[in-house]
């Protein structure tokens, strides 16, 4: 089992970065994959980033890519975010999810075993 906490979120102004931190427990951290998920106030929890066990590989969603980047240290048990260039549509609490399986999509929230409890992310204009 994977426990994990998120953290590093706070009020930004637009054009500013963040970067949120996903610390997480068990000693088989470094075999799952890793994505970060939001949700906005009366919207659905939509993929933003995610990472294979290796960090070799990295997903994005297209309203991120190019701003964000994702990243992760096994020996820390730590996964990244880092947000630049933030918008207020950013605006959002931010979980990160652990998928033990690493066949089928990292774009699917329903695939993911584990959740953190979420940071909230809040981007002024």
């Amino acid at each position: 089992q994977v426990q994990l906490v998120e953290s590093g979120g706070g009020l930004v102004q637009a054009g500013g970065s963040l970067r949120l931190s996903c610390a997480a427990s068990g000693r088989t951290f470094s075999s799952y994959a890793i994505g970060w998920f939001r949700q906005a106030p009366g919207k659905e929890r939509e993929f933003v980033a995610a990472i294979n066990w290796s960090g070799y590989s990295t997903y994005y969603a297209d309203s991120v890519k190019g701003r964000f980047t994702i990243s992760r240290d096994n020996a820390k048990n730590t996964v990244y975010l880092q947000m630049n260039s933030l918008k207020p549509e950013d605006t959002a609490v931010y979980y990160c999810a652990a998928k033990a399986i690493p066949s089928g999509s990292y774009y699917d929230r329903r695939l993911y075993d584990y959740w953190g409890q979420g940071t909230q992310v809040t981007v002024s204009s």
